[in-house]
């Protein structure tokens, strides 16, 4: 029978010597550094049939879902070129570029 409470790993917040710190990963919207908080996201909507996942922001993949339905998503696909083509998300993305890494704010509503 399996134990209730396990018992507390008093080492296991301790980083060795010998482990380099994990590097950032970068956004996948914006290219910053991810934070804390990373949003594994599907640019082609699982409902649209979408395996792949990149990591992003959660604001990042917040501004994203307020300016895209589906159909759009899945038209794009993995082409952040034409994401950043949109002028919302290019604004929002010349915006994001100065801030923290681990950043929130609210995020406009869908527009439509």
């Amino acid at each position: 029978m399996a134990r209730k409470h396990s018992k507390p790993d008093h080492y296991g917040d301790l980083q060795r010597e010998d482990e380099a710190p994990a590097a950032a990963v970068p956004c996948w919207l914006c290219g910053r550094p991810t934070g804390k908080t990373i949003v594994w996201h599907h640019p082609v909507p699982k409902s649209r049939g979408g395996r792949d996942v990149v990591p992003m922001h959660p604001i990042c993949q917040q501004t994203l879902i307020a300016n895209f339905t589906n159909s759009e998503l899945q038209r794009h696909g993995m082409d952040v070129d034409g994401l950043l083509a949109n002028p919302n998300v290019r604004k929002f993305v010349d915006w994001v570029a100065k801030k923290d890494p681990d950043f929130t704010a609210t995020t406009a509503r869908k527009q439509r």
